[in-house]
């Protein structure tokens, strides 16, 4: 079928159903490059930078970080980027990133969604306009006669608008449930990767469980020592104060006068 015979048919409503078709097939095109990009190099990318943790952190942090031009080397170097690292820090570094790159990959579904939902929308419209013509042109004089040929051919034309509604928004529907598909399973992809992170990071961390005995000895020598319980004689100090003098004993109200005569009745 041609498709300017097409378009005559479905009539005016199929300019912004072309519209929608064409926004739709933009974003299909530029999603499917995106995520083309990213299945052909993601798996590379991890295995290189947990391999290199293994060794040295600095050489995993230079391998993430020419490979942040991927969600995932951007994932995986920002924990590794950090100038002061700690395991809180490690795993909110972790998070936040899935989090922005994973809202990143869902770029595109709302236009999608809004095609899923308008298309039909659009192309039912169409058809009721297209049947309101066809019927206002019926005549009640005309009925049973060939006249009202026409108005069938009008009906059927109508229709035509339904179905290239419904077609836009079946094929906008099947990409967004495979986009949606890719993402859930990003998700598993980030978490996998970031939980062996964590647990590599973790493992470099000193171990202060077993401590040199050797290094220990000499106290545990001197507090088991016999003479550790004796009192020990309290050195003086060349700072310390001389003792003060004893307080002068208290004046008795008893005592007898310096001239004290003897009394005589």
């Amino acid at each position: 079928m041609d498709i300017l015979a097409l378009f005559r048919k479905v009539g005016p409503v199929i300019w912004p159903l072309l519209f929608f078709s064409v926004l739709c097939l933009s974003v299909i095109l530029e999603r499917l490059w995106f995520w083309l990009r990213i299945l052909t190099q993601e798996k590379e990318i991890v295995d290189r930078v947990l391999d290199a943790a293994h060794d040295s952190w600095e050489t995993a942090k230079e391998i993430a970080r020419r490979a942040t031009d991927q969600p995932i080397g951007r994932f995986l170097y920002a924990p590794l980027s950090l100038p002061k690292s700690t395991p809180e820090l490690v795993r909110l570094a972790l998070e936040s990133t899935a989090e922005y790159e994973l809202a990143q990959m869902r770029r595109g579904e709302k236009v999608l969604e809004l095609v899923i939902a308008v298309a039909p929308l659009l192309g039912l419209f169409g058809t009721v306009w297209g049947l309101i013509r066809s019927l206002e042109s019926i005549r009640i004089g005309d009925l049973g006669t060939e006249s009202t040929a026409g108005v069938t051919t009008g009906i059927g034309e109508a229709l035509y608008c339904t179905a290239t509604g419904l077609v836009i928004a079946i094929f906008s529907l099947i990409f967004y449930r495979f986009f949606q598909a890719l993402v859930v399973n990003q998700v598993k992809v980030f978490r996998k990767a970031g939980n062996d992170l964590e647990m590599l990071y973790l493992q470099s961390l000193p171990d202060f469980s077993s401590t040199d005995d050797s290094a220990l000895s000499p106290m545990i020598a001197r507090e088991s020592s016999p003479n550790t319980n004796l009192p020990r004689k309290k050195a003086k100090s060349k700072f310390s104060e001389p003792p003060l003098p004893p307080p002068p004993p208290p004046p008795s109200d008893f005592s007898e006068p310096k001239d004290s005569q003897e009394f005589n009745p």
